[in-house]
């Protein structure tokens, strides 16, 4: 009876999934947050072409910006302070630690770039390009349960 019940109870239950949607709620991606419940969105600095790193973790049933990395603080980029601590990468380059913003309603809009800027999801070593599928495009990114 116990294993049945157990059994029951992982059938029912609801499983995270990061979905990448157009405006028109079309998927574009639909990324499984059961093995591991955290992700990077990695883009391209517009001007310098550096690799800007926003780190995501679903945990206790809110997306969170947990952390940031940036090779340099050029354009548009650097540290708030209260938002976060700065520490250097050891390379010339800044991490932001401990952000751990909560993502509103569990989703957040992005306008996609150019493959220049190359806008992309990396999860457990996979690589979602947006920019591929959807350049110049506004896109919802969030965690839904399924």
């Amino acid at each position: 009876m116990i294993f049945v019940l157990l059994f029951l109870g992982q059938a029912l239950a609801e499983e995270p999934f990061l979905l990448v949607a157009r405006e028109d709620g079309s998927s574009l991606y639909q990324i499984s947050l059961k093995e591991s419940s955290c992700w990077m969105l990695r883009w391209n600095h517009s001007v310098t072409g550096i690799t800007v790193t926003d780190y995501y973790c679903f945990i206790g049933g809110q997306m969170l910006l947990t952390d940031s990395h940036t090779p340099a603080f050029d354009a548009g980029l650097g540290h708030i302070p209260g938002r976060g601590v700065q520490a250097s990468d050891g390379h010339g380059g800044y991490f932001i630690y401990d952000i751990n913003e909560a993502v509103k309603d569990n989703t957040y809009i992005l306008r996609v770039g150019s493959m220049k800027v190359n806008h992309r999801i990396e999860h457990e070593g996979k690589l979602y390009s947006l920019s591929a599928l959807v350049e110049h495009e506004r896109v919802s990114i969030s965690v839904v349960l399924q």
